[in-house]
């Protein structure tokens, strides 16, 4: 049984392999904004994240005979606002003058698929949420940290295992899932597919 991650971002990949699981990448490429544009208006950031999660899941599964595929998705919420990745400086200073010395709710939607004879046999979904307190960069750290470029494809314009973590004065929460997948509820959601995790361990 294949461990299939439904995503590109290297910072999950870092985590899972630090944790014991040496996964298959396999990118969805999945049109995010349409998914969001399909959403109802009350959908809410909790389930949006977890949408997004399971889309990307779904793209992949069908490639794969004996699996489970695991998709994610991260997006900060702070002043009512679900926020993805920045994409251009312009857009992560402006959040970022927005987030200093506040806090925001990083929700990570995990999508777990059971893939059997190369069809989805089981789906388990949720998200976690972890608070994060941002600390207060002084004008010319904000700019050094953008002209890294880091915080333009990152969700909420910010890593916690990066050049972001010098800006970030603690989380209150699962610290996995602000980089990028919960291990406990990737775990859990894992029981519920019937698959335990020390069976995906290297």
């Amino acid at each position: 049984m294949q461990f299939v991650l439904a995503s590109q971002s290297p910072a999950r990949l870092m985590v899972l392999r630090n944790a014991g699981i040496e996964p298959v990448v396999q990118v969805s490429g999945v049109d995010e904004d349409a998914i969001i544009a399909g959403l109802p208006a009350d959908a809410g950031p909790a389930r949006t994240v977890a949408t997004l999660a399971e889309a990307k899941a779904r793209v992949v599964a069908p490639d794969h005979a004996d699996a489970v595929v695991v998709g994610c998705d991260s997006m900060l919420f702070q002043g009512g606002q679900l926020s993805g990745k920045p994409g251009t400086v312009e857009r992560a200073r402006e959040r970022w003058q927005r987030m200093a010395g506040g806090t925001g709710e990083l929700m990570t939607g995990h999508a777990v698929l059971r893939v059997r004879d190369g069809a989805v046999a089981a789906v388990a979904t949720g998200t976690m949420s972890t608070t994060i307190r941002f600390g207060k960069p002084s004008e010319a750290e904000l700019e050094a940290y953008l002209a890294t470029g880091e915080p333009l494809g990152v969700a909420g314009g910010f890593t916690l295992d990066g050049y972001g973590g010098w800006l970030i004065e603690g989380v209150d929460g699962d610290p996995s899932s602000v980089i990028g997948i919960s291990l406990p509820l990737t775990r859990r959601l894992l029981q519920e597919v019937d698959v335990a995790v020390t069976d995906l361990w290297r």
